[in-house]
């Protein structure tokens, strides 16, 4: 027994599941020279899945928050035991068991689907109409769903050609050859840039990882992971590309949604906070100049403006060379200080000399 085998089970099981909902409901037949039973039992196969691996993805997203948590710790060990690679490997373990987390729990998703996705493989390798009808009940299969899967095309492409198909095997098929290479083309096209797009979603929302391996692994999916399959996706039944680009299809829109309702933490890179709204506060820990005011600072652009605590100069405030100190005790509220009572006085002596030249110029007028 191959050690996949409970997986071909498995794959087969659910596919023809969702063939028989979508056969009763009446999606029989072609449209568009497609075979929609068969295209969206695949498309569902996907569904079904991804759901069963949402606890595995909450692992993945709780994985990420932890090491992002963990960026400090690890720069600072890196910067201590620079140019001692095996401390340094030696004390980032430690650390990682102590706090409970596990660098590469972020390709646990991938390493689950890959066996799911070659077992799918495998059952769509499997569907040659020219077998012998005791290998086509391989699986649960009856000999008319295998043979209703093995001309099942999509726009005219067998779902079980590839972009490589012989010209014997598209003659089993009874496909065009020009016709699959283009259907072919056209999906591994859009398997590659979903691919690409998925961990680059990913990345630009939590940033590159501080901790070497980590960092190794982000490299690996963003660019690896692409590079290869623009290798080998061509060698892939049109089935198992549907199946992949429908996968990555799905992780946009679930990482979108996680990562809008569960930000990223707080940039411990560059010590901005994010704001409700979406602006950026000033740097953490930054500092005010004495003596100087900037101009209001803003929230962003959906964000209230924050005005800037206004700065006073210290140096205004300290007494003058020689000045007589005040006794802030001898000035209480409701009292006035020397200088107003200087000031009142000075105020009185004019008025009164102001009356004085008004009588003198009175009486001169009447004499």
């Amino acid at each position: 027994m191959h050690v996949l085998e409970p997986f071909y089970w498995g794959i087969s099981w659910i596919l023809l599941r969702w063939h028989d909902l979508w056969s009763t409901i009446g999606l029989t037949g072609m449209f568009l020279r497609t075979n929609w039973d068969w295209v969206l039992a695949i498309v569902f196969l996907v569904i079904t899945v991804r759901s069963l691996l949402v606890p595995v993805y909450v692992k993945q997203i709780k994985s990420q928050r932890a090491m992002q948590r963990l960026a400090p710790q690890i720069k600072a060990l890196q910067e201590k035991h620079k140019g001692d690679r095996e401390t340094l490997q030696r004390e980032t373990m430690e650390l990682y068991r102590k706090e409970g987390t596990n660098p590469l729990m972020g390709c646990l998703p991938i390493a689950i689907q890959i066996p799911v996705m070659w077992s799918l493989f495998h059952v769509l390798r499997h569907l040659n109409p020219n077998r012998h009808e005791a290998t086509k009940k391989l699986y649960g299969w009856t000999v008319a769903q295998f043979d209703g899967a093995a001309h099942a095309r999509l726009f005219g492409a067998p779902v079980a050609a590839s972009f490589r198909s012989s010209a014997q095997q598209l003659q089993d098929l009874q496909a065009n050859g020009t016709t699959v290479r283009i259907v072919a083309g056209i999906l591994v096209a859009t398997m590659i840039v979903t691919t690409y797009l998925t961990s680059r979603q990913m990345i630009l929302k939590t940033g590159w990882a501080e901790d070497p391996t980590q960092k190794m692994v982000q490299r690996l999916m963003l660019y690896g992971i692409p590079v290869s399959l623009l290798i080998s996706g061509f060698a892939f039944p049109i089935g198992v590309v549907l199946y992949w680009t429908t996968t990555n299809l799905f992780n946009l829109g679930q990482q979108f949604w996680v990562l809008h309702k569960f930000p990223p933490p707080e940039n411990t890179k560059t010590g901005t906070a994010r704001t409700a709204t979406g602006g950026k506060t000033a740097p953490a820990g930054a500092k005010a100049v004495a003596g100087k005011s900037g101009p209001p600072a803003k929230a962003g652009k959906k964000g209230a403006t924050v005005e800037a605590a206004p700065t006073t100069d210290g140096r205004a405030l300290a007494p003058k060379v020689g000045a007589k100190p005040v006794n802030p005790k001898r000035t209480p509220t409701g009292r006035r200080t020397a200088a107003a009572r200087e000031q009142a006085g000075t105020g009185k002596a004019s008025g009164a000399a102001e009356q004085q030249s008004s009588g003198n110029a009175a009486k001169r007028s009447s004499g």
